[in-house]
C-alpha cells in the first residue's frame, strides 16, 4: 500500500513527548505505531457496526415473532430456565 497521504494532527507536547518515547522505546517508528492505531481503530468501528447491524436485525425478527404470536412472555421464558435450573441443580445434588 503506497504511503503519498501526509496526516496533520494538533496535541499536547507531553502527549507528543510520551508517545515519541514510547516508540522509540519499542523500536518502531511513530509512523507505524499510528498506521497500526489507526487500522485496529478502523476494525474495531467496523466490527460494532456489524454487531449493532446483526443485533437490530435479531430485535425486528423479534418483534416480528411477538406480533405473529409465536413469541414468548418473559414470565414464560423465566419459568421455563427456572425448572430447568431446579432439574440441574438436583441432578448435581444426585450425582
Amino acid at each position: 500500500m503506497s504511503k503519498e497521504a501526509v496526516f496533520t494532527m494538533k496535541l499536547e507536547p507531553e502527549l507528543r513527548a510520551e508517545f515519541m518515547a514510547e516508540a522509540q522505546a519499542s523500536h518502531r517508528p511513530a509512523s507505524q505505531v499510528l498506521r497500526e492505531l489507526m487500522r485496529e481503530f478502523v476494525q474495531r468501528q467496523r466490527e460494532a457496526r456489524e454487531y449493532d447491524e446483526y443485533f437490530n436485525r435479531k430485535v425486528l425478527a423479534g418483534r416480528a415473532s411477538m406480533r405473529a404470536g409465536r413469541g414468548r412472555s418473559n414470565e414464560e421464558l423465566e419459568a421455563g430456565f427456572a425448572a430447568r435450573r431446579a432439574a440441574a441443580a438436583k441432578a448435581a445434588d444426585a450425582a
